[in-house]
């Protein structure tokens, strides 16, 4: 397999990961992702922030934010996220530091 056609393969399996997660399965919720995978989709635009920075395109947390959920992440996640409970949020410090803390 070329180069290219990886790069456009890794691309359509990104766009339907993204998909799944915003439109087949906004019901999931970003803490229990953290929480179970060490990841969720603010890791995900973040990932999209790196890699534009990487390349000379200057990108905000907040523009990669908005360019992932397709909108403002506060209008998404006053959509779409709910209060978690204590015991969740002290897993997800704990994910957290596990897994993007100790990358940064």
């Amino acid at each position: 397999m070329d180069r290219q056609t990886q790069i456009e393969i890794e691309a359509a399996a990104f766009r339907t990961l993204r998909n799944h997660l915003m439109v087949e399965r906004p019901d999931v919720q970003n803490i229990d992702m953290m929480n179970l995978a060490g990841f969720c989709r603010n890791c995900l635009s973040r990932w999209m922030q790196e890699a534009a920075n990487d390349r000379g395109f200057e990108m905000t947390k907040d523009q990669a934010r908005e360019v992932f959920y397709g909108m403002p992440y506060d209008d998404w996640k006053a959509q779409n996220q709910t209060e978690a409970s204590p015991e969740k949020q002290a897993e997800f410090d704990q994910a957290f530091a596990e897994n993007v803390l100790k990358k940064l």
